[in-house]
């Protein structure tokens, strides 16, 4: 049995049409909207392929259509999009969205599976770094072969207390300095963390013509192309592009290599 295992789709179509990889079942992590300029194919792509799927925090916010304030780094940027991927998405997409579970259990294979976007005490919103102490009281009780999850946009494979963690990254938007598309991969008892290129300038483009605000342009093009956020962007985004608050939540990453390096990892 294949397994295909993505997350934080995030809009980027151009990133997931270039998942190629065969597969008997495909589970979704969830975060198939915002950020990125193609939400409602993103959505469509999942409905029709994914055996299982979970809401992830910013599929919540699209079908509740939370308002966000944020005037620096990851929150800014969904302050602006988000009333964008709201517009984008059909009222059906929407329900679909709002429908999702918070966590699925199954099993595949004779393998049993726990799908949460985050965590399972904390199912849209814990981020959940690769350690071991971290995660052991987190899996205290449950009786699974997998718990998948994503959010933080970074893949590793951890196994604690008999169960593998599995986090594929990002599909959309990465966050560990390569920009590639990242997905895992279930073939028998092998995980495989892959990444794959995608047309990022493709990307890019679309993102130019769907996003208005030019600090939201730019900051997005650096993401796509880097694989991070650099840290001059974590700098509060001067108050003319209408938004207050504060900067996200998750831990920065350190600048990205030179361009010409992005994508040797």
């Amino acid at each position: 049995m294949r397994v295909l295992v993505i997350a934080d789709i995030h809009g980027n179509r151009a990133a997931l049409d270039a998942i190629r990889e065969p597969f008997d079942a495909c589970v979704c992590v969830g975060d198939l909207v915002d950020y990125g300029p193609e939400p409602g194919p993103c959505v469509d792509w999942v409905r029709q392929n994914a055996a299982y799927c979970v809401r992830g925090n910013h599929d919540h916010g699209v079908a509740q259509n939370v308002e966000v304030q944020g005037a620096g780094g990851f929150r800014f940027l969904t302050a602006v999009t988000r009333p964008l991927s709201v517009a984008a998405v059909t009222a059906d997409q929407r329900r679909y969205l709002a429908d999702l579970p918070t966590s699925r259990m199954f099993t595949i294979g004779g393998k049993r599976f726990l799908l949460v976007h985050a965590t399972p005490r904390d199912p849209m919103e814990e981020y959940a770094p690769p350690d071991p102490a971290f995660w052991k009281p987190r899996l205290a009780g449950l009786k699974v072969d997998y718990l998948v999850v994503g959010h933080t946009h970074q893949p590793y494979t951890l196994r604690v207390n008999g169960t593998l963690v599995i986090n594929p990254g990002s599909v959309g938007l990465s966050r560990d300095n390569d920009p590639r598309a990242a997905y895992a991969v279930i073939d028998g008892d092998e995980v495989r963390l892959n990444r794959i290129e995608y047309p990022v300038e493709e990307t890019v483009r679309a993102t130019e013509a769907y996003t208005p605000d030019p600090a939201a342009r730019q900051m997005l093009s650096d993401i796509f192309r880097t694989g991070c956020l650099p840290t001059r962007w974590l700098r509060n985004v001067p108050a003319a592009h209408g938004t207050n608050g504060t900067n996200g939540a998750y831990p920065a990453p350190a600048d990205p290599a030179p361009a010409a390096d992005a994508g040797a990892h």
